[in-house]
């Protein structure tokens, strides 16, 4: 069993938007688990939706009147409306053998998120940014459409058409931007990055 339930980055330009959520979910209908809520120990409700692979999970094994840690896709339908994608539970204690002796606890604390992708949006002076995340292709082949990340926080113009690492932090139905790494220069369409490798080096060590 992993001792984290998001896992390292293999690839320097790795798209990802995953994160952990602590509340209790409710579905709409009992007789259809997958759509839901999540609400978390101040009341927010966070619309959620349940993939598939969980549902066994949740039936077999958790109480779904308590409270558990959530592994969840973070998406962005309107600006100040989270929507959540349920993809696994970060619980040791109830789900492994050595349950006597794990903790459930995550070093980053509940409600933290990891973005990496294009920051395609930034305006300082009002805190706001917008992230592209590629998705990766579906077992049959197909490619998923990109989707864009709403994010409360500060990047400079600079910044703007790079491969950004972002630390966040969810706030109700906000996610909030604690700490970010610059990691390079998107290509344009021709294949060749808007500025020079040492220039991205440098800004990626801000």
């Amino acid at each position: 069993m992993r001792d984290h339930p998001i896992p390292p980055v293999t690839e320097p330009l790795q798209y990802r938007a995953i994160g952990v959520v602590r509340g209790v979910y409710t579905p709409h209908d009992e007789e259809q688990l997958t759509r839901g809520f999540l609400t978390d120990s101040d009341g927010t409700k966070l619309e959620t939706v349940v993939l598939g692979r969980v549902l066994t999970l949740m039936r077999r094994h958790l109480s779904m009147d308590q409270p558990h840690l959530w592994v969840v896709y973070p998406r962005c339908r309107e600006s100040d409306h989270l929507h959540l994608q349920i993809a696994g539970i970060w619980e040791p204690s109830t789900l492994s053998p050595e349950s006597a002796d794990l903790d459930d606890s995550l070093p980053e604390g509940d409600d933290y998120f990891s973005v990496r992708g294009e920051l395609i949006f930034t305006k300082p002076e009002t805190g706001e940014l917008v992230i592209k995340v590629r998705q990766q292709p579906r077992a049959d082949g197909s490619r998923p459409l990109p989707f864009k990340l709403q994010i409360k926080g500060e990047l400079p113009l600079e910044h703007l058409r790079h491969f950004v690492g972002l630390d966040l932090r969810r706030q109700g139905q906000e996610l909030h931007l604690e700490s970010h790494e610059v990691m390079a220069p998107m290509p344009t369409r021709g294949g060749k990055s808007k500025s020079g490798r040492g220039q991205a080096s440098r800004r990626a060590r801000t």
